[in-house]
């Protein structure tokens, strides 16, 4: 179902798209994360996000 509130898109995108992703194992983690919360590596990468409008 798509959303047409501005205020509720952007909590939307926020919490569905703003992640660290680990390249080890794939989890993803909060964005202000240094390590992977289940193998604990440091090689985190922001998560590939298309902002649609």
């Amino acid at each position: 179902m798509p959303i047409d509130d501005p205020v509720k898109r952007k909590i939307a995108q926020h919490h569905l798209l703003f992640k660290s992703v680990c390249r080890r194992c794939g989890a993803l983690n909060p964005l202000k994360a240094t390590k992977c919360r289940r193998c604990h590596g440091k090689d985190l990468r922001l998560k590939k996000r298309d902002l649609r409008k």
